[in-house]
């Protein structure tokens, strides 16, 4: 955690050079000595760069090997996945790593074919009501309560369980502003929105506004910020991030990203250099 509270990690995707899961938990390892705050996955089945990783399987590794960093997806896209089956895997990650998960959940994007190569379905409107009941599905099976749910999409089905053991916060991902969008992440336990630039503190800002920041909002709501502030890439933070005004604005995570076009030996100087500097 840096000095104005603001908490960074990591954020990738797993295939590429990161497709090896042996070497994302290896970054894992090193980014927990050096001082990060957790390490999230993207989750994509399809990608124009091979090898893939699952991203769960991965996590569940990663867990084993490390004692300190919180982990997650960010996102998995709920409307391609059955929600009972990853709210298994979650609390099986969960337990593996005493609690440290964090549940980064979406809508997906079919940018890769991620959908469309497997007949699923594109229609974003049916995604966002299938994501809207495969949430209520998932917390409802970490409840431990009996669940019956018949709904559009899903319908569920179990008797009495044993409550998760530890609280799994759920972060919704967001690449819009819209008001249906943003009450859905209110919630929740946090936000990523997901941008094609790094946001600014205003525009962080008003997110946090727009998402009832006026007090409706806990005071350990989450608002993750990604993009690139390390010293160690090759251009010193080449995005020009100013983290105290991200902090100032509402950000509670920044999630300095690693990207699989960059070579492999520099994403792990930027993992071993640390969290960026104020």
């Amino acid at each position: 955690m840096l000095e104005n509270g603001l908490r960074c990690g990591l954020y990738l995707p797993p295939f590429g050079p990161f497709g090896d899961p042996r070497t994302v938990v290896e970054l894992a390892v090193r980014a927990e000595a050096a001082g990060w705050d957790g390490v999230f996955l993207w989750d994509h089945v399809v990608s124009d760069a091979s090898p893939i990783a699952d991203s769960w399987t991965t996590l569940g590794a990663m867990a084993a090997a490390t004692d300190r960093v919180l982990l997650g997806p960010t996102v998995t896209p709920l409307p391609r996945r059955r929600p009972w089956i990853v709210a298994r895997q979650a609390s099986t990650v969960s337990r593996l790593s005493g609690g440290r998960l964090v549940l980064g959940a979406g809508l997906g994007s079919d940018e890769s074919g991620d959908f469309s190569r497997f007949g699923e379905q594109t229609d974003v409107p049916l995604r966002a009501a299938a994501l809207d009941e495969a949430l209520d599905i998932v917390r409802g099976v970490w409840s431990g309560d009996p669940l019956d749910h018949s709904g559009v999409h899903y319908d569920v089905h179990l008797p009495a369980g044993e409550p998760e053991p530890h609280r799994i916060p759920v972060w919704i991902a967001s690449s819009t502003r819209r008001p249906a969008v943003l009450r859905r992440a209110a919630g929740y336990d946090g936000i990523f929105p997901i941008s094609d630039h790094t946001l600014r503190a205003d525009e962080v800002a008003e997110i946090v506004q727009a998402l009832g920041g006026d007090g409706v909002l806990s005071e350990d709501y989450d608002v993750a910020v990604s993009g690139n502030a390390s010293l160690a890439w090759e251009r010193p933070n080449p995005d020009g991030v100013d983290l105290t005004a991200l902090a100032e604005a509402g950000a509670t995570w920044w999630m300095e990203s690693l990207i699989h076009f960059d070579p492999l030996p520099l994403s792990l100087e930027v993992v071993d250099a640390g969290p960026p500097k104020i």
